[in-house]
């Protein structure tokens, strides 16, 4: 048996470990590092968010549609070159289209062994693209994140749980900066003909809540096509269906009220565990949502 000491003992060990590593280190994860996602290793498991279909590829949500595969980017600028992202080369970058009101989405899709707490971690940023010769800090309208989740098929109380956290950065030309969570999502309809397929657009600009104390202004540098790299992390109990924490750079804010998404569990998606990044653009000119590196951690 494991006495206290021996306790202390191993997580003194663990967390020399992780302040050993240069990559790690900047990270706080909890005990097991289910994934560590450093994009200049390659896409690392994240693709593109297709909507449903069944028999006919035309019949996806419009909303959906859209969506295109992220991409790797050296962050190539048209004035200096490449910026390069936080640490080597390359950034996992999720572009949306040039249409105002365009959104564009990367997941990565897991399963869970136990229900127990998890940590999303990660190091981000964010610009229009740079084709004038001015700021444009309100062109981005949002960038965010969510878990898609499903109870396990033992469970008695069967949910699908999709938490959701948007920076909304502008709307409708005002710069408003602040971070809002999404309780609800779109109604559901049916695809196909064989009632196995339904859809719903979760992401949807409507229903969007302003978390308490929520305005933050980060850090965007003074010419079209110079960033800051930002850390957030995010905190949420599987055990639960609920979120614990939530803090980017120096602030950490209230998620007493935070509701997620909740919804009848689905007939094949039990212990899903899939992880989401999406853009929105506010005008016609394509929001880039950069990601150095991710972190999902756990107490599994």
């Amino acid at each position: 048996m494991q006495t206290p000491e021996d306790t202390g003992q191993t997580e003194a060990l663990r967390r020399a470990i992780l302040l050993a590593d240069p990559k790690l280190s900047r990270f706080d994860p909890l005990p097991r590092i289910i994934c560590f996602d450093d994009f200049d290793q390659g896409f690392c498991g994240w693709t593109q968010l297709m909507g449903n279909y069944e028999n006919d590829i035309d019949c996806v949500t419009p909303s959906y549609a859209q969506h295109t595969q992220p991409m790797l980017s050296n962050l190539t600028t048209w004035d200096f070159g490449s910026h390069g992202a936080f640490d080597g080369t390359y950034a996992l970058k999720i572009a949306t289209r040039p249409r105002a009101g365009s959104r564009n989405v990367g997941i990565k899709r897991l399963t869970f062994r136990r229900r127990a707490p998890i940590r999303l971690e990660f190091y981000f940023t964010f610009k229009p693209e740079a084709n004038e010769l001015r700021l444009s800090e309100s062109d981005v309208r949002s960038v965010g994140f969510g878990y898609d989740l499903q109870v396990g098929d033992g469970d008695a109380d069967a949910w699908r749980i999709m938490p959701q956290v948007r920076f909304l950065n502008a709307e409708h030309g005002e710069h408003v900066q602040k971070w809002q969570f999404k309780p609800k999502t779109t109604p559901f309809r049916s695809l196909g003909t064989e009632n196995k397929t339904v859809t719903h657009d979760h992401l949807a600009n409507e229903g969007w809540l302003d978390l308490p104390g929520g305005h933050q202004k980060l850090c965007y540098n003074e010419i079209p096509t110079k960033v800051n790299w930002h850390y957030a992390c995010f905190d949420f109990d599987l055990a639960t269906m609920q979120a614990t924490g939530f803090r980017c750079n120096d602030r950490a804010f209230d998620v007493g009220t935070f509701e997620s998404i909740r919804i009848p569990a689905m007939r094949n998606l039990w212990c899903m565990l899939n992880v989401f990044f999406f853009a929105e653009t506010d005008i016609a000119k394509r929001a880039f949502f950069y990601l150095d590196s991710v972190c999902l951690s756990g107490e599994f």
